[in-house]
């Protein structure tokens, strides 16, 4: 008996009296893998490569189910897509969820028990969401995930076991969200489940059937079309029609998670001036408010969290570092002013006073045409500034505009 695989207290093995699996592939509450072959084909002029079809089994471990919610926003491309074949040079998508699919029971374990014995029709990629957790610490006849009965004894097999199973034969390994990629909340400080990402369980020296290490797309929840996105370019390298995505050191899509918030961020402008706010609902920058925005490296700033909408800072909040290793322990306690903010901040203040005060005075004459430069008037009846600029003000002006058209002749 495995390790992970744990009996179901007060029952002996044996004495379970498994229900017939239904084996009938027009039955739509048949295991996926027997139903798969009676749809129809795709379009053939939607396919471009070798492939019609791959198995995805979306296993859950420790979860909020989170990151199930977070990608069906995702837009580019959808889910919906994804599944019914319909984006060029992709294959169709068999989801096989812990949720959301058709059959339960015997008929869903069924799905996993062929993928873990080589009996698809199809490559299969597994897409775990949630933390691991260490089963050998869950007590003699205890378990903390379990995934179904074996039909023979009525021994209750654990999600983990599932994962040491289909690993080894999985096109790729993608582990979605926080929680998945390094253990997340479920790991912080105490960890009586000792909860790990997929990758420390796994271990360094994994390689998928592609020869891939697991694929890491973190974030609390992970923005839907993070992991759509890595999911077809995944697919797109395993159909033969793209090169290897990039991935950095902690296996993240380095197109996705190289860049820090901050970078991006429409608050920035505000943090390079040296102008923080003082409360939430404040427009200017937000580190002193606790935001980590920058030294995290995530792309919500730009991408928004459904099609180019929301996102942490976009809505006025900070950002708590959800998609990095060290969250939550390293980025706590939230909502409280980073130790390094008081040296950034207070140094930005002096510098981007300086600067900030320079601009305003260099905004101030391009508001003016050159009409109104020579005339010294200001037309409009709304304006505040009645006059043109004199003194210093106005000396300074004038070095600029010569500084500026120094290398045109005749000015």
């Amino acid at each position: 008996m495995s390790q992970y695989t744990k009996t179901v207290p007060g029952v002996p093995h044996g004495e379970i009296e498994a229900k017939p699996l239904i084996t009938d592939p027009d039955d739509p509450l048949a295991p996926i893998a027997l139903r798969s072959g009676r749809r129809p084909k795709r379009d053939v002029r939607i396919s471009q490569g070798p492939l019609e079809k791959v198995y995805l089994f979306w296993i859950v471990g420790a979860s909020c189910d989170g990151c199930t919610i977070a990608i069906s926003g995702a837009t580019h491309p959808p889910v919906e897509d994804l599944l019914n074949g319909r984006v060029p040079g992709l294959p169709r998508i068999e989801l096989i969820h812990t949720v959301l699919s058709v059959e339960s029971g015997h008929e869903w374990t069924e799905n996993l028990r062929l993928a873990a014995e080589g009996k698809l029709d199809a490559p299969y990629l597994i897409a775990w969401e949630g933390s691991i957790m260490d089963e050998t610490v869950s007590g003699e006849h205890g378990y903390w995930m379990g995934l179904g009965e074996d039909p023979a004894d009525g021994r209750q097999i654990t999600s983990l076991e599932w994962l040491d199973r289909m690993a080894p034969g999985a096109a790729a390994v993608l582990a979605i969200g926080t929680c998945a990629t390094w253990g997340g909340i479920p790991a912080a400080a105490g960890n009586p489940t000792n909860a790990m990402g997929v990758m420390d369980h796994l271990g360094k020296d994994y390689r998928s059937t592609l020869g891939l290490p697991v694929i890491n797309v973190p974030g609390c929840s992970p923005i839907g079309d993070n992991i759509t996105e890595t999911a077809a370019a995944a697919l797109l390298f395993l159909n033969g029609l793209a090169p290897l995505p990039e991935f950095d050191e902690l296996g993240r899509p380095a197109w996705l998670f190289t860049e820090t918030v901050h970078r991006h961020c429409p608050r920035a402008g505000y943090y390079e001036e040296g102008v923080f706010a003082h409360s939430y609902g404040d427009k200017e920058c937000l580190v002193e408010l606790g935001c980590w925005g920058p030294v995290v490296q995530c792309n919500i700033a730009e991408r928004g969290i459904v099609d180019g909408h929301g996102g942490c800072m976009n809505m006025g909040g900070i950002c708590i570092g959800c998609t990095m290793p060290g969250f939550p322990d390293k980025f706590s306690p939230i909502y409280e002013r980073p130790p390094g903010a008081l040296l950034s901040t207070n140094t930005n203040r002096v510098m981007g006073g300086f600067i900030r005060r320079l601009r305003h005075l260099s905004q101030k004459d391009k508001m003016r045409s050159v009409r109104w430069t020579d005339s010294r008037d200001l037309p409009s009846g709304w304006g505040r500034y009645k006059t043109q600029p004199v003194g210093a003000e106005r000396l300074v002006h004038r070095l600029y505009a010569r500084k500026q058209h120094s290398h045109e002749g005749g000015r």
